[in-house]
């Protein structure tokens, strides 16, 4: 178990990153909000030793993603459809960004893999451990994603 001290130091350090994980996943608020105080709490019950931060940061990332994917495959979840999802249906879209938009449309393989070197900065081999695939299928699933980015905002400028 970890002290206060600790939790508090990585819930400032890690929690913008973690809630991005989140809904990049979940495309739902209260969900992310669930799925942030377990990750937290998971952290804090932990008794696993970091080597340095960019572990602990990739430990966090991986917890992260396994406890978004037991939401969504959960059985309440499959019954059952969100207010949001509801209302998004009825509503006229709002205005925000259009690649964000795109990349939230990719299926999840995708979606992990354009996420991660983008916006955390992470390397296709770390990518690969964190998410337990081979480098190259990294790489594979990076080409496809930006390849489906190009043709759905049909534009060279996203193919790089």
């Amino acid at each position: 178990m970890r002290s206060e001290q600790a939790v508090n130091r990585a819930i400032e350090q890690y929690a913008d990153t973690v809630k991005r994980v989140c809904v990049l996943h979940l495309k739902n608020d209260a969900d992310t909000e669930d799925i942030f105080q377990t990750v937290f709490l998971k952290y804090a019950l932990s008794s696993t030793a970091f080597e340095n931060e960019e572990h602990e940061k990739a430990w966090l990332i991986r917890v992260t993603i396994n406890a978004c994917k037991d939401l969504l495959k959960s059985f309440f979840r499959s019954r059952m459809v969100s207010l949001e999802d509801v209302r998004e249906r009825a509503a006229v879209p709002q205005t925000s960004s259009e690649v964000l938009e795109t990349v939230l449309r990719l299926p999840e393989k995708y979606r992990q893999v354009v996420y991660l070197p983008y916006y955390e900065g992470y390397t296709a081999p770390e990518i690969g451990r964190i998410l337990g695939k081979n480098v190259n299928s990294v790489y594979t699933l990076i080409t496809r994603a930006r390849q489906m980015l190009k043709q759905a905002l049909g534009g060279e400028e996203f193919a790089t």
